[in-house]
């Protein structure tokens, strides 16, 4: 049955990344003073541009709570920018700031560097298989995506 492989291989794929992503998190990126969630969700912040608190916590699948206390110690270092909405105070908006951005991308630099590391030693066809795989596996989920949007 198809639908039985497709699960299945997504499954294992999901798993692969995840010891790939760990890997890169643990061995080969340094976030300093942050948590690697502080990281993660100052470059999502620095790609998607200034979002309100409760659209950001939709797209992170996560409560406005646990993201106002992840920003709390980098709004005090100056990275994040926290902002009441004039128009309707019970709106927070949230973007970086020129600090942020530099730092944002100076982690995503090393996650580059990290990235490239992990796939330095691969085999040439077996690169040019997986990108090829990679920008079809991208174009259906983004299909999908905006479906579901």
């Amino acid at each position: 049955m198809v639908r039985k492989e497709l699960v299945s291989l997504l499954e294992k794929n999901i798993l692969l990344f995840a010891k790939l992503s760990e890997r890169i998190n643990r061995d080969l990126v340094n976030f300093g003073e942050y948590s690697r969630q502080q990281a993660q969700f100052l470059i999502r912040l620095y790609l998607g541009g200034r979002v309100r608190l409760k659209d950001l916590a939709a797209r992170e699948f996560l409560p406005a709570p646990n993201l106002c206390a992840a920003f709390r110690k980098m709004e005090r270092d100056g990275l994040v920018l926290r902002a009441v909405d004039e128009e309707d105070r019970r709106n927070t908006w949230y973007s970086v700031t020129e600090r942020g951005a530099a730092v944002a991308t100076k982690f995503i630099d090393m996650f580059h560097q990290a990235i490239s590391t992990i796939f330095k030693d691969i085999d040439k066809n077996d690169e040019e298989e997986l990108i090829k795989s990679f920008r079809t596996m991208n174009g259906i989920l983004m299909k999908m995506e905006s479906k579901n949007a």
